[in-house]
């Protein structure tokens, strides 16, 4: 399980990514993705687990995975970095039968661990499977505290069949729940997170051939995909163009050519001055008046030399 000690704020992280001022970064301790730019993807609820669970198997690169779940069978997952479970602490079982109001209730009493989690995250994608207590009761509120610690937050929620009658009624009032999401809104005026409906009936008709147990593999692939696209080819190029900036700029490419004395057998070459730049005209740009060094050698010492 990985550790960041390390805290900054939303300004320090922007310019260490280069969205403020260029001459700010500090290029001795330049940003490194999945430990200064960290993409943190977060399964709430027993389907989105089961979705989480693939892609963590996937091994996408600097991906950190959590499960967070009203289950204690949660914790016994080990393919996610971190698991969360939403009870005491005593691991006893705590039957949420469903209810909305008692998996908010644990997710509420959980904050403590869900900042932990999130704060200085750079990205978070959430996924929450609807109709259940975790899904439709926890994630709101998951949901909330990841948009006041990540930079940009994307949300996946999984829609039940339309079969399922009671379920798919509770998650489309959860999704109604998650337009009055304060600090969700915000970032959603600001371009700063999405919203992706997954609604497991629409496979009814575009993928009738899919068999239930592959229900999680092919939502999976369509995250891996948003992950890919909108965080980590972005992410990489940008690091990338930072690695190339400083390369540039490692050497200076304006300095004035400086002249070299010329040296005889014997006599040690002598310190040249470089020529001064004229006051009216920009040094900083290597721009100078032309100026012709001549050199003499004392007769004495060209004898002195010669012997």
């Amino acid at each position: 399980m990985g550790t960041y000690e390390a805290e900054r704020t939303t300004s320090d992280r922007s310019a260490a990514l280069g969205y403020g001022d260029p001459g700010a970064v500090d290029w001795d301790n330049r940003p490194r993705l999945g430990q200064d730019v960290r993409i943190v993807l977060a399964a709430v609820g027993g389907g989105a687990i089961r979705i989480g669970r693939e892609l963590a198997r996937r091994h996408i690169r600097h991906l950190e995975c959590v499960a967070i779940n009203c289950d204690p069978k949660v914790q016994g997952f080990d393919e996610f970095d971190r698991r969360v479970y939403l009870g005491p602490d005593s691991g006893a079982e705590v039957d949420t039968g469903g209810s909305p109001f008692v998996g908010g209730m644990l997710a509420r009493a959980a904050e403590p661990a869900l900042q932990r989690i999130f704060r200085g995250a750079t990205f978070v994608i959430l996924i929450g499977s609807l109709g259940g207590g975790a899904g439709s009761g926890a994630f709101p509120y998951i949901l909330e505290v990841a948009s006041r610690n990540a930079e940009v937050v994307s949300a996946f929620v999984i829609k039940p069949f339309r079969c399922e009658g009671d379920r798919r009624a509770l998650a489309d009032r959860a999704i109604g729940r998650l337009h009055f999401v304060e600090s969700f809104v915000e970032k959603r005026e600001r371009g700063c997170a999405t919203l992706q409906i997954l609604d497991n009936e629409s496979l009814v008709r575009g993928h009738s051939h899919l068999a239930i147990n592959r229900l999680g593999g092919h939502w999976a692939t369509v995250v891996e995909e948003h992950i890919e696209r909108s965080f980590l080819a972005p992410a990489e190029a940008l690091l990338e163009t930072l690695e190339l900036s400083h390369a540039a700029h490692a050497v200076p490419m304006n300095r004035v050519p400086t002249a070299e004395a010329p040296t005889l057998a014997g006599i040690p070459p002598m310190p040249i001055p470089t020529p001064a730049m004229h006051p009216d005209l920009p040094a900083a740009h290597g721009i100078g008046p032309d100026v012709e060094l001549t050199f003499e050698v004392d007769p004495v010492e060209r004898s002195r030399a010669a012997q």
